[in-house]
């Protein structure tokens, strides 16, 4: 199990459009690096050690499972990212933006990459007087004193000015939402992105038991025979899951993503059965539908049908592999026709017949920042 770790970090910058700086960096950590819970006012200094423009510098708290030195790799390519270009260079020079690492839990690391505590930080008033601000009762893991008291013991004389200035902090996926259901066609890769996305924001995850129903197989061989007892035993299945996951809370885990929605029960029933078998298969519907929790985020994954024929080809699931376009239209169609109707759930759909989620990190952050952004 993943666990997360408190960090504070430093970020300034004397170059440019300044406040622009600090929040393209900030919303580059919420991004890449963790959750962002506190941020200080913006105070300027005086450019510390040369000659040059002012510093705006600020200090963040943020959350994170990545290890130290993790983290402070991907700080480093943020700034690269940003236009920083660490050079080794003796003394002190200007920057557009600087990040670094100060507090890391209590930890004290002494490594040839990374040194936390922060071997400057109780000599810079810039630097404590932000992070007194957001961490004031914080202990100084070698110094073992407040960082409100050490900040009184600073002797750098040197004068820091708040100024107005507004950031934003980007609001965490877990605290924006605490059940997504990932929904979309057979081979539309539903269950490839629950799967990283818990492994992305540590979410307890339920993954829809399709594998234990011994129905499946027989339904593709016999669709008339077999459907009836294929729907009600996924029916009863997906209700047994969902009610049992969703009402168990994890202490460690603030978000639930599912591959399913129960609806898609009733979305294959309506292609699988006949008339009198899906009136009878609708009134048991109705009545488990009431008592499932409704997820804070429904997300359909739009795949076009020639593409959902490779990908189900290409996972390989013997039983799948005589399943038509057109039967994968009559799902598509279901699953339009739901939507459609839908007023009280928060909906998104993506399109992703054009983009590799799974092998391409551009595509992946594209879908999570449709997420986060709806």
């Amino acid at each position: 199990m993943k666990i997360q770790r408190i960090t504070y970090l430093s970020l300034g910058t004397n170059q440019g459009n300044k406040l622009e700086n600090i929040q393209n960096a900030i919303n580059l950590i919420a991004d890449k690096a963790g959750a962002i819970h506190k941020i200080s006012s913006v105070y300027k200094t005086a450019s510390w050690g040369f000659e040059s423009n002012d510093f705006y510098n600020i200090c963040i708290k943020v959350t994170t499972y990545h290890a130290p030195e993790r983290l402070m790799s991907i700080l480093l390519k943020i700034e690269n990212e940003l236009g920083r270009r660490r050079e080794d260079l003796s003394g002190y020079t200007d920057r557009n933006i600087d990040i670094d690492i100060l507090l890391f839990d209590d930890e004290i690391i002494f490594s040839r990459k990374l040194i936390v505590p922060h071997s400057k930080m109780l000599e810079r008033k810039f630097v404590l007087i932000p992070l007194a601000e957001i961490a004031d009762t914080i202990m100084h893991p070698i110094e073992k004193k407040t960082l409100s008291i050490c900040l009184k013991n600073c002797n750098d004389t040197s004068e820091v000015f708040k100024i107005d200035g507004t950031l934003l902090r980007p609001i965490p996926l877990s605290e924006k939402y605490n059940y997504i259901a990932i929904e979309g066609n057979i081979g539309a890769g539903k269950t490839s992105l629950s799967k990283m996305m818990s492994d992305e924001f540590n979410a307890k995850i339920v993954l829809e038991r399709f594998a234990d129903n011994p129905f499946l197989p027989k339904f593709y061989e016999d669709k008339e025979r077999f459907a009836f007892p294929l729907e009600m035993s996924f029916l009863a299945d997906r209700y047994q899951q969902l009610s049992d996951d969703l009402a168990q809370l994890d202490l460690f885990k603030n978000l639930i993503v599912s591959d399913y929605y129960i609806f898609k029960s009733l979305i294959f029933a309506q292609i699988t059965l006949q008339k009198d078998e899906y009136l009878l298969y609708r009134k048991m519907f109705d009545l488990m539908y009431k008592e499932i929790r409704k997820p804070d985020l429904y997300v359909y994954l739009y795949q076009n049908t020639d593409r959902l024929l490779q990908n189900i080809k290409k996972r390989g699931r013997e039983y799948e592999q005589n399943i038509e376009a057109a039967y994968l239209q009559k799902i598509h169609d279901g699953y339009k026709n739901f939507i459609s109707t839908q007023q009280e759930l928060n909906i998104l759909i993506i399109d992703v017949s054009e983009i590799d989620f799974v092998n391409n990190t551009e595509d992946y952050s594209y879908i999570l920042n449709k997420i986060k952004n709806t």
